[in-house]
């Protein structure tokens, strides 16, 4: 094992209280439950010291064992509904500290319900990382679409309906507005050092590396898992 990989870890935060779909990060995905396509990327990678999931959940614990990671223990804080992922991985970092005593210069992200990047999606983004001179935040990201936040509108309290942004014209044309970038949470990566700085992967030097919309694809409700079917499909050539 080369020094940078002992220097890398990838955390997959997967708590066990959500909401929308419960169970999601076990659900079904093609076969296998969704956190297992994100810890297989992982590890076929081979660009990391370890591969830990990062969980309350007992269930999800045995589960992620199962599928190669890595689970010593089940995390102790942050695992409530108002606490960012961000504060999560940190505490994962922390605990796995206790654990092992082991350091690590570069922490990477992966959520499980993005279950459709890939291994490769991972190394290229962290090659890009790598060969960064800041090695600030480079998070995963694609273009909008049909969806885009240029168009959007709000109804106010008087029923009537505004534009949100004033950028916006009526009379511009779709293809002459600024392109603007989705997150997805497939993959983050930071120093260590500056997700302690930050409390946050949105350091002030953060960049996007974008993928496609396919693989980006982030399920966080019913409608979310529909397109993630369909992505797939797409992506497998069953379509």
């Amino acid at each position: 094992m080369d020094d940078l990989v002992k220097k890398r870890v990838a955390i997959i935060p997967a708590r066990g209280g959500s909401k929308r779909i419960p169970k999601k990060n076990i659900l079904d995905f093609f076969g296998k439950p969704m956190i297992a396509w994100t810890i297989e990327y992982a590890l076929r990678t081979k660009m990391f010291e370890t591969v830990l999931v990062s969980t309350d959940n007992e269930e999800i614990a045995e589960i992620s064992r199962a599928h190669g990671a890595e689970v010593p223990f089940l995390r102790n804080q942050h695992m409530d509904d108002y606490s960012s992922v961000s504060q999560a991985t940190l505490t994962a970092l922390d605990q796995l500290f206790i654990h092992n005593g082991k350091t690590y210069n570069t922490v990477v992200q992966l959520m499980p319900n993005c279950p459709l990047r890939s291994t490769k999606n991972i190394k290229d983004q962290l090659e890009v990382f790598e060969q960064s001179e800041e090695k600030s935040s480079l998070l995963s990201g694609f273009n909008y679409g049909m969806f885009n936040p240029w168009w959007a509108h709000i109804k106010d309290e008087s029923n009537e309906y505004k534009k949100i942004f004033e950028e916006f014209s009526t009379v511009k044309r779709s293809q002459d507005l600024k392109p603007l970038i989705c997150p997805s949470g497939a993959t983050w990566i930071s120093s260590v050092n500056n997700l302690r700085r930050f409390n946050s992967f949105y350091s002030d030097t953060y960049t996007f590396y974008k993928m496609n919309w396919f693989e980006a694809v982030d399920i966080d409700d019913f409608n979310d898992l529909i397109l993630a079917k369909a992505a797939y499909m797409i992506l497998n050539g069953r379509i």
